[in-house]
Formats: C-alpha cells, structure tokens, sequence
C-alpha cells in the first residue's frame, strides 16, 4: 500500500511536491492582526499550511510552573503563566483566523498540547492536528486526538525509535492518516544534530506513513536534504522579522527565506525525475561541440590500409564516435581523405555501424520528459 495523506484538498504522497507547514506558534506576539499578516506573508510565499500552537495553560501546567518568575527580554508576563496567557488565543481570534485561512486559500491547523486544547480546535473543524515533541510519550493525548478522526502530525524530537513506535502503535489503529516527522528539540539545532537520515530510517520502519521533517535549523539547505531523504512534510518556524520580540523568531523564516525555500523544494521535485536515464534535445548542441569524431590524421591516398598513426580524434563529434576505432583500423579507404576529413562508414572497403549522426536511436529522448 502506497504511503498518502489528505490534508483539506492536498494529497500528501512520496510522488507529490512538499506539503510546507509555516510553524508561526506565537510568533504573532497575541496580537490578532499581527497573526493575519503572518498567515497573508506565508501565503504569499508559498506555504501550504499556515499552524498556530493551542495551550489551555491553567490546566497543562503545575501551580509552581505557572507562577514561576519569568522575566527576561522575551517575556509578555512576570510569570510564566501569564506570559502564556498573554500570547493565547480564544475563540474569537481562531474563528477569525479560520475565515482569514480560507480567504488567503491556504490551510489552518494548530498543535494540541493538551485534550482541552484538541477539543477546542475539533469544535474549529480544523483539517489536520499537531502534536509536539514533548508530547510523544502522551499516549491519552494521541489517543485522543487520534479518535477525533482528523490526519495527524506528529513530532519526535529528543525521542528514541522505541518512543516513536510506541506512538506509531497507539495512533494508527485508530487513525492511519499519519505523518511522523523527524525532529531536534534543540532551538535552534545545531547541523551535527540533526540526523537526516532518521527520515530514511522512519521510511523504512513505518511504510504506511508520511515522513517529513521539522527543522529547527537556520536556514532553508536543510529541508531540501530532508526531502531527497524521503520527507514530504516540512516544517518550518515563520516570522516577518527575526527582530520581533519571542524566543522563536531568531531561528525561523522570514517571507523571502520561506519564498525560496518553496522554490527550492519545487525545484527539487522536478530535478529527481523518474530515475530512467534520458537523452535531451537541449543536450545535442554541447555534445557537437564538444564531443568527438574519428578524422584521418594526415592526408592518405586511396587504398591505404588504416594505422593507429593514421587516424585522429577530434571536434566536433558529428560523425563516427571514438569507440569504433578499433572496426576502423585495418580497413581499406576507397577514396583518398585529407587530414581532418571524417572517417565515414562509406569510405571503407568493410562496412562499419552507423555513424553517430545517423546512429540508431535510444528508446528514451526529450519529449519523455
């Protein structure tokens, strides 16, 4: 069975382009138009899905936790509770982020952290659900949401294969629309930590799922490794400046950033092929010029039996290729030639294969492509 997800109107699948997720979490600073304009920026660049982050802080966090100082240049509160609460959306917010979605055409979606959170967001009819790194091990969680009967994406940094098939093993019985996606909790991940080839190693454990990859790297060169490994889901932090105040925005993509990376990968996509060697028109100027004839080295008169000193290889290659040279030697010229004349299968006493330019044709040419 081939490995597809559906999300909204996007089939997901390891013959389709990139499935680009614009990770904005809080980056919107809980400020409603400050999120429009990010979802309008991630669409206007190409993203596929624009994804929020969705606490219910008061019961996802202990008593201690949520009143535990927070004062550093990135907090919105003077504890870490009120600096959640300060960057949450309500209802009205997701419902207007809903209708800006549609609007911009570009799908919605949010992480759960907690089952109050999912139940909010099932009530959104939101196309597909999130689950965090930290929440790999949340099995009531995955359950859960597993039950509520969306595609689900699930993120397995700071996990071991055996966390991430414990995962596997409680979602897809009751939901097979999944997507594991190979992560580094580190914020932001250093290269040497990143393991790209985790996603060749998911692929091969969980056939039936989408694999893909949240990077919480710099750059954009990372997530088109990831999907020549296999990932068809990419992950990305988004933001309009890296200057904004939050703890995300260092690390995440601003419009031009994202705009390239989508281009990048759409390149990419074209650029695999379909793994069947080719020859294309655009290639046959090139290889005239610089490819290479069989020519006679020197003026020889007719009759003369051919040498290795008497025959050269040179530009351009539009008549026998090199690799006849030993059927030519020892043959008869039936006229005489003059260094540099071609050495065509006509002026020989044995016939030889056809010349290159009347060479027969490969089964493949450009317009396969």
């Amino acid at each position: 069975m081939a490995r597809q997800l559906t999300i909204a109107d996007r089939v997901i699948s390891d013959d389709s382009a990139a499935y680009v997720i614009a990770e904005i979490g809080h980056n919107h600073q809980g400020n409603l138009q400050t999120a429009k304009d990010i979802f309008q920026a991630a669409a206007e660049n190409g993203a596929s899905a624009v994804k929020l982050q969705k606490r219910d802080n008061r019961s996802l966090f202990t008593r201690e936790m949520f009143n535990k100082p927070y004062e550093n240049e990135n907090s919105f509160g003077a504890t870490y509770g009120e600096h959640r609460e300060a960057l949450e959306f309500g209802k009205p917010e997701y419902e207007a982020l809903v209708a800006e979605a549609a609007r911009l055409k570009v799908s919605f979606f949010a992480t759960a952290f907690d089952i109050p959170s999912a139940d909010f967001l099932a009530e959104l009819q939101i196309p597909a659900y999130k689950t965090s790194s930290g929440d790999l091990k949340n099995t009531p969680l995955l359950s859960h949401v597993a039950r509520i009967g969306k595609p689900m994406i699930i993120s397995t940094g700071g996990a071991t294969i055996e966390d991430v098939q414990r995962a596997y093993d409680v979602i897809m019985p009751i939901n097979p629309q999944l997507c594991i996606l190979q992560c580094t909790a580190g914020y932001p991940a250093e290269n040497i930590e990143l393991d790209l080839r985790v996603i060749e190693t998911y692929r091969e454990k969980f056939p039936d799922a989408i694999i893909g990859y949240s990077g919480h790297d710099n750059g954009i060169a990372m997530p088109l490794a990831a999907y020549m490994l296999g990932a068809r889901v990419i992950e990305k932090h988004f933001t309009l400046s890296r200057t904004m105040k939050g703890t995300d925005h260092s690390f995440s993509l601003e419009p031009v950033g994202m705009k390239k990376m989508v281009r990048d990968l759409r390149r990419v996509q074209v650029a695999l092929g379909d793994g069947r060697k080719k020859v294309y028109a655009s290639e046959a100027s090139p290889l005239l010029k610089m490819g290479k004839k069989l020519v006679a080295a020197r003026d020889l008169p007719i009759g003369h039996v051919l040498t290795a000193t008497d025959v050269a290889v040179k530009s351009p290659g539009d008549g026998l290729p090199p690799y006849y040279l030993d059927q030519v030697l020892g043959q008869t010229l039936t006229r005489e030639l003059h260094a540099d004349d071609a050495i065509t299968a006509d002026l020989l006493s044995t016939a030889t294969p056809t010349s290159a330019g009347h060479a027969k044709k490969s089964d493949t040419s450009a317009s396969d492509a």
